[in-house]
């Protein structure tokens, strides 16, 4: 079985070279600063360990969604935009150019030997994920390569079982945590905690995962040193790749 290298760049972004294609994976390049939409604001406290233009040849930009800055900040929209592909929601395709291909939940495209499937994401409860608009995440599958399942912005573990069933060869996870919270959205959590991640990697039966979304912005309210906690107290420690931003591990 050959074996994918996930590079973490901070916030939700990586870089997963797979089956002979490199996907980039919600791609935030600005410096740190605030940002408002309305009555939201958000704080980005560290800037990327690595820039766009460092990242080398890219054969797909996977967006969960476009509509938060925080998983497409300002430089990575132009980055985004000026892709050879992307790989998004519906909705949101139509804001990222020609390029852009807007998926529905099971839909699925071709990247090179890669197959890519978009599957569901909740962004918060029932209530506070409609209005956060529509989010996906994606699976990769190829001849000889695990399967890996990208979550985006999901916080139902009801979703991840749903995504389990469907792909029950499922051997790596990145998932996206940090337990966010905005107060205008109330109290839910808009992303999965660390307890629910440990959950969803049981359900999912994976061998690895590997946190994003935990680090770099102010509205994360959970960071490395809970995930680690919540997966040793699930018995999972040894399924944990806790990468720093800048890190790589071959899975």
């Amino acid at each position: 079985m050959n074996k994918p290298t996930v590079r973490t760049i901070g916030g939700p972004t990586a870089v997963l070279d797979y089956a002979g294609s490199r996907f980039v994976l919600d791609p935030t390049f600005d410096e740190p600063g605030t940002y408002r939409s309305g009555p939201v604001t958000a704080t980005k406290l560290t800037g990327p360990t690595s820039r766009s233009g460092d990242l080398g040849p890219v054969d797909a930009v996977l967006v969960s969604h476009e509509h938060h800055v925080d998983n497409l900040d300002t430089s990575g929209r132009r980055y985004a935009q000026q892709a050879r592909r992307v790989l998004t929601t519906r909705a949101g395709a139509e804001n990222l150019g020609p390029a852009a291909v807007g998926l529905r939940p099971f839909e699925h495209t071709e990247v090179g030997e890669v197959r890519v499937t978009a599957v569901p994401a909740l962004h918060g409860t029932p209530e506070i994920g409609v209005v956060n608009g529509p989010v996906i995440g994606f699976v990769l599958e190829s001849d000889g390569w695990p399967t890996v399942y990208v979550s985006g912005d999901n916080a139902s573990v009801d979703v991840v079982a749903v995504i389990a069933e469907r792909f029950p060869a499922t051997e790596i996870a990145i998932l996206n945590l940090g337990a966010a919270r905005i107060a205008v959205r109330g109290d839910g959590f808009l992303t999965l905690t660390a307890e629910l991640a440990a959950r969803a990697a049981a359900l999912l039966g994976v061998r690895a995962v590997v946190p994003v979304h935990q680090d770099g912005w102010g509205h994360y309210t959970e960071n490395a040193d809970d995930v680690t906690r919540a997966f040793a107290e699930a018995g999972l420690a040894d399924v944990l790749v806790n990468l720093a931003p800048g890190d790589s591990a071959t899975l």
